[in-house]
């Protein structure tokens, strides 16, 4: 059944031209570090970076949006290239309608990933809907498919795959290998 609906996704796949991810426990495993003086620390896997440039090269726009804040999510936009970084972010529907707005974006080429009751809020204004594989159980059951990995191990990597997969662009990478350009 899970490749069956990965493969009748394979259309939607193609047309995503913004892929939203929620930050704690999509990026990261949703644990937070703090230190001493109570500064804020993340962890974020390294391949879901590659995925992300991966993507980014493919023409497909990335953003993240979270109700948290803190700093590390920013700094991680930033070395990634990402423009669009929405942080503390209370009403998510209404901040991801804006987004699409301003980058000309429909609900139907948008995805997103995310992984807790506060993502199921987007459903009305997104294509298509994913979770990590630790999401939690209403997240899972209400998207149109459910990642292997975990939240922060990879989930977003496997994501970036399919889409290059469906979109015919991952045999030359994984034969080939990547070069980072600076488009």
């Amino acid at each position: 059944m899970k490749a069956l609906r990965w493969w009748l996704l394979q259309r939607q796949l193609r047309s995503i031209q913004l892929l939203v991810l929620d930050v704690d426990g999509v990026l990261t495993d949703g644990g937070l570090w703090f230190d001493a003086e109570g500064h804020l620390s993340k962890r974020f896997d390294v391949r879901d970076g590659l995925g992300i440039r991966l993507l980014q090269q493919a023409g497909i726009d990335i953003a993240f949006l979270s109700g948290g804040q803190g700093g590390a999510t920013e700094v991680r936009a930033r070395q990634l290239g990402i423009n669009n970084c929405l942080v503390g972010i209370k009403d998510k529907p209404a901040a991801l309608t804006e987004l699409q707005s301003q980058l000309g974006v429909s609900a139907e080429q948008t995805a997103f990933v995310g992984d807790d009751l506060n993502d199921l809020a987007v459903r009305p204004v997104i294509g298509l809907l994913f979770a990590p594989a630790d999401a939690c159980q209403p997240v899972r059951r209400g998207a149109d498919a459910v990642l292997r990995r975990r939240g922060g191990h990879g989930a977003v990597r496997e994501l970036a795959e399919r889409i290059l997969k469906a979109r015919g662009r991952w045999g030359r990478l994984s034969r080939d290998g990547w070069k980072d350009r600076n488009d």
